[in-house]
């Protein structure tokens, strides 16, 4: 009887201490209690680490934790955050029901409607602008697409010569210089020769040197001209092949061809004030900037003393303004960086503007060289000098900047010897001997631009 009574008292001591003991959470505070921790294991007996939804949020009121059988309990929903960053997902709509709201930009291409109205309304805003900025270059009849306007690339033109001349300050060879006369006179053959290529009837102004007119009269050079014709013929080696390099005489032929109908924009060229630079430098380089501003260095006449090799650099710089290359190179480059953005979210970075200097700049500005060549050449024998001293000209250019097997695909122009090359057995020096044999007799050669 007294075991009885002793193992009853240890089984009613035993369960009255298991009674005290707290019990497990169950799963779902568990879950709870892992996912709202910040820095030390919360669970849903501490209602003060608890961040959950709030009954004033209105989607825990209505789809959330709610009232059931007229108990509020608190159900965890482990994918929303507290009230406030909930309504940045959520959206209610006029019969009070809450929806997910769509990550990202609007869906408005889901509407075909909308897609149609874009897409005509871009169409008709590119054709546009496309068609309405066609030009038709002189001679070669090629049709480009540029952007920029007239005026701006006169202003341009204008506003960086001023530049150049501030810049150059001290070192303007005097408008009285015996080079300065001789330059002038030779770039104002160039532009009447260009006046007779376009048949203008207005008369152009006097070539002027740095903004000051000039009143020297025009003297003769065909004794220079003589004595460079006296000299030997060099013979150019090699013969052209087209797969060499894209730029050969075909693409012009075909589209003077194609484009025959159309008549040349020249517009560009109205009541322009011609000048001309010389600039006490020893750089072998000359251009013409849009506007009708050239400049030339002394460096270039070192090695270059007749005038028909001055008429040829000269006649090639301003055929680079009649086919309005600055403002198509801009145009270009426009494009070019447009494309850029696009390769970027493929390629890196250094890939793309690697590829596109090689294969849309480089190649774009190569074939520019030759059409403002091919331009240059007319302009040269209409001024009444032997366009035959042209390719011997680039070759001796070459010659002087460095030519190498790889200039003619890794540089803006081609080089020397391929210039001469080409303009030798192209169908332009043709042309352009009979435009100069046409001009020595007396013959007029007007409109041979057209």
């Amino acid at each position: 009887m007294g075991c009885y009574r002793k193992a009853k008292l240890a089984l009613d001591a035993l369960r009255s201490y298991t009674s005290k003991i707290v019990t497990r959470p169950s799963v779902e505070e568990s879950a709870f209690s892992r996912i709202y921790q910040d820095g030390s294991l919360s669970s849903a007996s501490n209602p003060a680490k608890f961040s959950g939804l709030s009954k004033s949020c209105n989607f825990y009121q209505r789809f959330g934790p709610g009232s059931q059988m007229g108990v509020n309990k608190i159900n965890y929903n482990p994918f929303l955050g507290n009230c406030i960053g909930a309504k940045r997902f959520y959206y209610v709509d006029r019969y009070r029901v809450q929806h997910f709201k769509p990550r990202g930009p609007k869906r408005w291409f889901r509407n075909p409607r909308t897609v149609l109205i874009v897409v005509l309304v871009g169409s008709g805003a590119f054709i546009t602008v496309y068609y309405g900025n066609l030009e038709t270059v002189p001679y070669t009849k090629r049709t480009h697409f540029v952007l920029l306007s007239k005026a701006m690339e006169r202003k341009m033109g204008e506003t960086q010569f001023e530049q150049m001349k501030a810049a150059f300050k001290g070192k303007m060879l005097p408008a009285l210089h015996p080079e300065s006369v001789r330059m002038r006179l030779i770039a104002q053959d160039i532009i009447d020769a260009l006046q007779r290529g376009l048949k203008r009837e207005q008369v152009w102004s006097d070539m002027g040197y740095a903004s000051q007119e000039s009143d020297v009269a025009h003297e003769a050079s065909a004794h220079e001209t003589l004595k460079a014709l006296s000299e030997r013929e060099e013979k150019i080696e090699g013969k052209w092949y087209k797969e060499d390099e894209i730029l050969d005489d075909n693409w012009v032929q075909q589209c003077r061809k194609k484009e025959k109908g159309l008549k040349a924009d020249a517009s560009h060229l109205d009541g322009l004030n011609w000048e001309i630079l010389v600039v006490n430098e020893p750089v072998v380089n000359a251009f013409c900037l849009p506007g009708g501003k050239i400049v030339v260095f002394t460096g270039l006449l070192e090695h270059f003393r007749t005038d028909a090799e001055i008429a040829t650099i000269i006649g090639h710089e301003v055929g680079h303004a009649v086919a309005r290359h600055a403002a198509e190179g801009i145009t270009k480059n426009l494009w070019v960086a447009i494309l850029q953005l696009i390769l970027y979210q493929f390629i890196m970075p250094d890939i793309a503007n690697a590829m596109s200097v090689l294969f849309l700049r480089l190649p774009f500005s190569r074939r520019m060289e030759i059409e403002a060549d091919y331009v240059g050449l007319l302009l040269m024998a209409s001024a009444g000098y032997d366009p035959r001293i042209a390719p011997r000209v680039y070759e001796k250019l070459g010659k002087l900047t460095g030519d190498s097997a790889l200039r003619d695909y890794l540089s803006t122009h081609p080089s020397g010897k391929r210039r001469a090359q080409l303009l030798a057995q192209a169908q332009v020096m043709e042309e352009a001997l009979h435009i100069y044999r046409d001009r020595i007799a007396g013959r007029g050669d007007e409109g041979f631009f057209l």
